[in-house]
């Protein structure tokens, strides 16, 4: 590690149960998403970036099963996706304009720095598949917070290539593994307004017996 985060202590060190931070509660109140139109470079470097997903998966894990991936496009593996989408797009959507073909062309040069964050659940396990699910959700939240936390502006995007058969075929996934999130990462190039947040009341009861 770098030094942009501690190290992880041995196995069986005991742990704070808390960390009162008014940095980290600042950050998670008002964290932001960037416009995927707003990032440029530049991002992290590799190291910086397996230290983000490194911090990245400490979260709850039901029985420590670990059931997510990293796919990390970087440089010229970027515009090399973007091509092989647009011939995927064009065979599974044949009615595809222009205008979406192009966008397609462009989408993983909006930002230096794209990570598919892929759900592997192991099904034979004993854990609910939902379980393991809601852990790969709760990585792609962490990864955006560690972003956010270190310099970096990011999004959380899925779009049509996160529910494609023949996206999952180029990217090899598994019979029951699937895209949870494209994690954009980047500079920002214009500061993204707050927008509006739900009625937190309304969403709010409590049960009595």
């Amino acid at each position: 590690m770098s030094g942009r985060f501690p190290p992880a202590p041995p196995v069986g060190t005991p742990m704070l149960a808390s960390r009162p931070s008014p940095d980290a509660r600042t950050l998670i109140a008002l964290r932001r998403s960037i416009s995927k139109r707003s990032l440029s470079e530049p991002g992290p470097s590799q190291q910086q970036l397996d230290e983000l997903l490194t911090v990245a998966t400490r979260v709850p894990d039901h029985r420590r099963l670990a059931p997510w991936r990293f796919l990390v496009f970087e440089g010229a593996a970027r515009d090399a996706f973007n091509q092989r989408a647009v011939e995927i797009q064009k065979q599974e959507t044949p009615e595809a304009s222009e205008t979406m073909l192009a966008d397609t062309a462009g989408y993983f040069t909006r930002a230096p720095v794209v990570v598919a964050v892929i759900s592997s659940p192991d099904v034979t396990h004993k854990t609910p598949v939902w379980e393991q699910e809601l852990s790969c959700g709760a990585l792609c939240h962490n990864l955006l917070l560690a972003a956010n936390a270190s310099g970096w502006a990011g999004c959380w995007l899925t779009e049509w290539i996160a529910f494609s058969p023949g996206i999952n075929q180029l990217l090899e996934l598994g019979t029951h593994e699937r895209v949870a999130a494209y994690i954009y990462l980047g500079t920002a190039t214009a500061a993204p307004q707050e927008r509006m947040r739900p009625d937190v009341a309304a969403k709010i009861s409590r049960w009595q017996p």
